[in-house]
C-alpha cells in the first residue's frame, strides 16, 4: 500500500487572525478550487469549522465524472490548524492538516496531505500522469487566488 504526500507552504501579508476566519469558514473553499472542478457544496457548511462536522460536496476532478466527496473536521485548534480527512470519495486515505503560523510581515499557511489512490496497481500507474498533476495544479490554483485576496509578501 503506496501512501503519498503532498506538501506546500505559502505566505500572506494577513494577520493570523484573518487567515483563520478565511480558513476555517467551509463556504471559503469553493473560492479557492479551480472552476473547472464543479465544486459545489451539498451539506454541512452552515457554520463555522469544528470538530466533528461532515461536510458533502460534489467534485468534478477528472474527465468530467461527478464525483461525492464527505469530509470530516476531524482536529480543530482555533487559529493554529485543522485537520480534515475523507470519509467517502475520490482517494483510498485522504488526511489534510492545514497550519497557520505567524512570521514577519504575515503568516505562513502550511498543508500536509497523505493520500492513497484507490484501484491498487492500476491508480500506482496513474498517480504520476494523472492524480499528482492534478493536485499540484490545485494547489498552485490556491496560491494564486490567495494572493488576489490578499496580496504577496514581497
Amino acid at each position: 500500500m503506496k501512501i503519498y504526500t503532498k506538501h506546500s507552504k505559502q505566505k500572506l501579508p494577513i494577520t493570523k487572525q484573518q487567515a483563520w476566519e478565511f480558513l476555517s469558514e467551509p463556504r471559503n473553499l469553493k473560492t479557492i478550487t479551480p472552476d473547472y472542478m464543479g465544486f459545489n457544496i451539498l451539506s454541512g457548511a452552515d457554520r463555522p469549522m469544528y470538530a466533528g462536522q461532515i461536510i458533502q460536496y460534489i467534485v468534478t476532478p477528472v474527465l468530467g465524472i461527478k464525483t461525492k466527496w464527505v469530509t470530516e473536521i476531524t482536529h480543530v485548534v482555533a487559529g493554529e490548524y485543522f485537520v480534515d480527512e475523507q470519509r467517502f470519495g475520490p482517494y483510498a486515505l485522504w488526511h489534510h492538516k492545514h497550519f497557520i503560523k505567524e512570521i514577519d510581515g504575515g503568516v505562513e499557511m502550511e498543508d500536509i496531505i497523505d493520500y492513497k489512490v484507490p484501484m491498487g496497481w492500476l491508480g500506482q500507474l496513474a498517480h504520476p500522469f494523472i492524480v499528482k498533476p492534478k493536485l499540484n495544479e490545485i494547489f498552485e490554483h490556491r496560491k494564486i487566488k490567495l494572493e488576489e485576496l490578499f496580496g504577496k509578501i514581497k
